[in-house]
């Protein structure tokens, strides 16, 4: 055999609320599973699997025309089997050969890289063998970042062609994303699931990449044009049930209790299912190294920069109200352990729906450790504008929306008003413009409504996110075979135009709006009776930084309306949602400079009147754009990791905003223009 072989390290989990850091076992010879191997001129297939209560363990495959004895694996006292192969190919098809109460079964590898499909053959697949064409990649701060969660599978299917969609056709729009101003997309799980459609909420093989969006290594293709592109990828992981279909792990190695899964679920009534499916046994070592190398896996070898937790809620309860499961909070905090001591920078978001501080408090002080977590800042929102009339909008809701955070930071929340559980057609829920009108999903209350809930989204404290199509004014409901209308990005080019006009005010690419990425919030004004509401936001303050928005939530405009401005002077309007450049029967109601010379109001020293269309809002700060820096390429006002990508990815073209020194060609000389301005800021 090539190479010794390692136990499982052996430690004691920790309890839920334990103010140490967590420490799990994890494998100490990594490539459970199937991994190539090279050994001077030798080259082979090293197999090893978990399999504590069977008789006898085989590797089968091509490689040995399936027999069950040919490559027998050797027990190594500790549940695990292994053994090399010699010669055998980086691309064989296999499965292991269980040997249960006499017989021989054939079985997919629990962590298959690859499968030819979900109940097809395991393949071997050799990590290292893709080249990448971008260096290392830091996703933005949380404070700049703005999320746009897509599915593969129907996000781009182009006329002639039927879904599921690929990883190859997603490239082709990513140029799209990048002019709409997004920096960061959020897949959903991409993970081995029962046949070519499916949402990817049911996976059968974590470790997998499905078969029918092009496999690993189109995945890796992906990550690196969007990396190239500036754009950040998350992760969607399911770790609180797994299938319930195709599942070859289940009674793996032929032992269970109660008819349960066997070695990989737990047993008991009490723990053993999910809404969804089986749970994971989180008690057993093998079962947590499992979860932990998954989560492990996607930052590292697929170098995406961050994950989003399906259901945490069910991974540290039996159900929503349920009885805590310690062994899963414990999980948690050690995974989050994991990847803060190996990847500090990369983003962990926990989709949790309790209102609980401790899913993103550090493990540290007996928290989860998770980033930041999805907020219940989608119910408000939408209940506000998909009420019947304005008299069922409160303005107390809204506030308490804009102003909600985790242990004081308002990092610590994605805020959205579209998402695929939110606008799904199998939850019962639809596109928020049908949700608005279902009649007129394109009419003007739908298109004002919706897109003042994007604008409030945009404005408040928080990671904002929006569901692949809402800035097209996508509508009707979500499903994984229904593919995304990509003609809406021309009959809906207005609001397509405004979605990238928030998006830019959002991140301050105008150098205008900082105040939008900051932490400090005041909602100073709340008019429940006429359904207006205004609020303060800021980073520093002063000219370019402090911006007041006040939004109208009732159908008429109102004219001459005070509201209180923390500082006297001219404001300036950057943003007005009811204006005509974004559809021509907006009413256009003129959002005017406004003299903040007026008396002290809504506890601020000075005050102004501005005017307000119909559903809509207004964003104002003061000052004057600041200087531009032809280094500034991608407009976000400062020279950055984003402009490096610019350059790199024009690297050899002929001229073009890239070519700085102005020689013709974007070269060398470019690059090093850029390095001598990094940082450069125009605040």
């Amino acid at each position: 055999m090539q190479g010794g072989w390692c136990a499982i390290a052996i430690a004691a989990g920790m309890v839920a609320g334990a103010a140490s850091a967590v420490v799990l076992p994890v494998s100490s010879r990594p490539g459970i599973g199937a991994t190539p191997y090279t050994a001077g001129t030798a080259k082979g297939v090293t197999f090893r699997v978990w399999a504590p209560n069977a008789q006898a363990v085989s590797a089968v495959g091509s490689f040995n025309f399936w027999s069950n004895t040919a490559h027998q694996l050797s027990s190594e006292g500790n549940g695990y089997w292994s053994g090399d192969v010699a010669n055998c190919p980086f691309s064989a098809q296999y499965k292991f050969s269980i040997k249960i109460n006499g017989t021989y079964q054939q079985k997919q590898d629990p962590r298959s890289r690859q499968l030819v499909n979900s109940v097809g053959n395991s393949v071997v697949y050799d990590p290292a063998a893709y080249t990448w064409g971008t260096g290392a990649f830091q996703i933005a701060p949380a404070n700049e970042l703005v999320i746009y969660q897509l599915h593969i599978g129907s996000f781009h299917v182009p006329s002639g062609t039927s879904v599921p969609s690929n990883f190859s056709r997603a490239i082709q729009k990513l140029d799209n994303l990048v002019d709409l101003g997004v920096n960061c997309v959020e897949l959903l799980p991409v993970s081995e699931f029962p046949g070519d459609n499916s949402w990817g909420y049911n996976p059968s093989y974590p470790f997998s990449v499905e078969s029918a969006y092009g496999g690993p290594t189109a995945l890796k293709q992906f990550v690196d044009a969007c990396h190239a592109r500036g754009l950040a990828v998350l992760g969607d992981v399911v770790h609180n049930h797994w299938g319930p279909t195709d599942l070859s792990m289940w009674q793996y190695d032929g032992w269970s209790q109660n008819a349960g899964g066997g070695i990989y679920f737990f047993q008991d009534t009490l723990r053993a299912n999910t809404p969804w499916g089986p749970r994971p046994d989180y008690t057993r070592t093998e079962v947590q190294a499992y979860i932990r190398d998954n989560a492990l896996q996607w930052l590292d070898e697929y170098r995406m920069d961050g994950l989003r937790w399906d259901a945490t809620k069910f991974i540290r309860k039996t159900d929503s109200g349920g009885t805590d499961i310690p062994s899963g909070w414990s999980l948690l905090q050690a995974t989050n352990n994991d990847v803060n001591a190996r990847f500090p920078d990369k983003l962990i978001i926990a989709e949790d729906f309790d209102d609980n501080d401790w899913v993103t408090r550090a493990t540290a002080s007996g928290g989860a450790g998770f980033d930041s977590q999805w907020d219940w800042f989608v119910h408000s929102i939408r209940g506000v504008v998909t009420a019947s009339s304005d008299g069922g909008r409160d303005m107390n809701t809204v506030r308490d929306a804009v102003v909600h955070t985790y242990n004081g930071s308002a990092m610590q929340r994605v805020i959205y008003t579209e998402s695929h559980d939110e606008v799904a057609t199998g939850n019962g829920k639809l596109r928020l413009p049908s949700a608005i009108s279902a009649a007129s999903p394109g009419g003007l209350q739908a298109r004002k409504r919706s897109t003042l809930a994007a604008a409030v989204t945009f404005t408040s404290p928080g990671i904002p996110m929006i569901f692949m199509g809402q800035e097209m004014l996508e509508d009707g409901g979500w499903d994984d075979e229904d593919p995304l209308d990509w003609s809406k990005a021309t009959s809906q080019a207005g609001t397509r135009q405004m979605y990238k006009d928030m998006i830019a005010l959002r991140r301050n690419t105008g150098g205008l709006t900082a105040g939008l990425t900051g932490l400090n919030t005041n909602v100073h004004h709340v008019n429940n009776a006429n359904k207006q509401i205004a609020w303060h936001r800021w980073k520093d303050g002063g000219e370019r930084d402090d911006v007041i928005v006040l939004a109208n939530f009732s159908g008429w405009p109102v004219n001459n309306y005070r509201i209180g401005l923390p500082r006297s002077g001219v404001w300036k309007c950057r943003f007005n949602s009811d204006s005509s450049a974004y559809a021509t029967d907006y009413s256009n109601t003129p959002a005017l400079d406004v003299d903040a010379n007026g008396p002290a109001w809504d506890g601020m020293a000075q005050s102004g009147t501005f005017r307000v269309g119909a559903y809509a809002m207004v964003v104002y700060s003061q000052g004057d754009p600041a200087p531009a820096n032809p280094a500034d390429l991608d407009g976000n006002c400062v020279v950055d990791a984003g402009d490096v990508s610019f350059v790199l990815l024009d690297f050899g073209s002929i001229g073009g905003p890239s070519d700085l020194d102005g020689d013709g060609v974007v070269g060398s000389g470019d690059v090093a223009l850029l390095l001598l301005d990094f940082g450069w800021t125009c605040e």
